[in-house]
């Protein structure tokens, strides 16, 4: 007998929902369900292209801003209505919510959607500051939900890779990540986009967040920021770039490591992240979406790994959190609750300096 289907709710009908549906439809354990957003024209055209019941497209009704259950409510300044949301979150059929809002929405509807036992995968980042990234956690843990940050670079074959360069000492002892995603924006795409409102914006928790994943995952230790430099648009970070170091305290034979996290929407350079180890290194091409990666030794010959995606970039984080919902499972182990939470300490002992 076959197992039952994840069952989905996306919460935001905006581009990378659109995105995640397309990939979502390519996994046999997933089942897209319910949709919600604020445009009822929306919400029906969002559930005619993915094969949503007419019924699960949620849309606000004219009202005031509900209160999610178990969480403040939106602030009044978003000037939206939010009544689909809660409609999705008391779908009896739903098992699993992608949170696909704009950042400063993540922790109310998270917990909220936690609180109505839902397993939750937001996308990146789960929350603008640490405190409000540990609030999700707390009420994760409370409720024994499942909850992960969308962290997608991390279940790609490139990434897999990597790590089985890094265990198999290809670059030996790791002594240094540099992560740097820096993209030009016209100021048309700024205008479209979140990047420039002063709560939610700037480039930090857009691209940066990608770089913090990449210096999380591979760097241990206490963090100290040796230097940050911070240029700005408008009241918004635009370029950002701080050395860490990472102290291993009293270990016998420890080496401190470093980071360089590098981030903007101001200006192109070469999307990578880099880490160098005591008898080599290896460079990973567009460190969000990677496809290749090179280890360089140290006095060798360079070597090329390409590693293409299966399906596309989305699908290796969708099958891996479905097979945890199917699991039972309370965290993930690629990207467990502590990660998301060391993350955005990062980012937040970036922007402080």
């Amino acid at each position: 007998m076959a197992e039952k289907r994840v069952r989905w709710g996306i919460l935001g009908a905006g581009l990378i929902a659109h995105r995640f549906a397309r990939s979502l439809a390519q996994d046999p354990a997933s089942e897209l369900v319910a949709i919600s957003c604020r445009s009822a024209a929306k919400a029906s055209a969002f559930a005619a292209e993915f094969g949503v019941a007419a019924n699960h497209a949620y849309a606000d009704d004219a009202g005031a801003v509900p209160t999610p259950v178990g969480a403040e409510a939106p602030s009044q300044q978003e000037g939206t209505t939010l009544e689909g949301h809660v409609k999705l979150l008391a779908d009896a059929g739903v098992d699993a919510i992608y949170l696909a809002l704009p950042h400063g929405l993540h922790r109310a509807w998270a917990c909220a959607a936690l609180r109505a036992g839902k397993a939750v995968l937001c996308e990146k980042p789960a929350a603008l500051t640490a405190d409000e990234m540990r609030a999700i956690a707390a009420v994760a843990r409370e409720t024994s939900a499942l909850f992960m940050e969308a962290q997608k670079a991390r279940f790609v074959p490139a990434y897999k890779r990597v790590r089985e360069l890094l265990g198999s000492g290809a670059i030996g002892e790791l002594r240094r990540v540099e992560a740097s995603l820096c993209n030009q924006m016209t100021e048309e795409q700024l205008e479209r986009s979140y990047m420039l409102d002063p709560v939610q914006g700037g480039v930090a928790l857009d691209c940066g967040i990608y770089c913090a994943s990449w210096i999380e995952d591979f760097l241990t230790g206490a963090l100290s920021v040796r230097s940050s430099l911070i240029e700005r648009y408008r009241s918004v970070d635009a370029y950002v770039r701080a050395e860490l170091a990472f102290d291993a305290g009293e270990k016998d034979g420890a080496v401190e490591q470093t980071a360089l996290l590098e981030c903007a929407f101001d200006r192109q350079k070469p999307r990578q992240a880099t880490l160098v180890g005591e008898k080599g290194r290896i460079v990973v091409d567009d460190l969000h979406r990677s496809q290749r990666v090179t280890l360089v030794p140290d006095g060798g010959e360079a070597r090329v790994y390409d590693a293409p995606y299966v399906v596309d970039d989305f699908f290796g984080e969708i099958t891996h959190f479905s097979g945890l919902v199917r699991a039972g499972a309370a965290e993930s182990p690629v990207m467990p609750l502590a990660a998301s939470e060391r993350c955005a300490e990062i980012l937040d002992a970036v922007l402080a300096g």
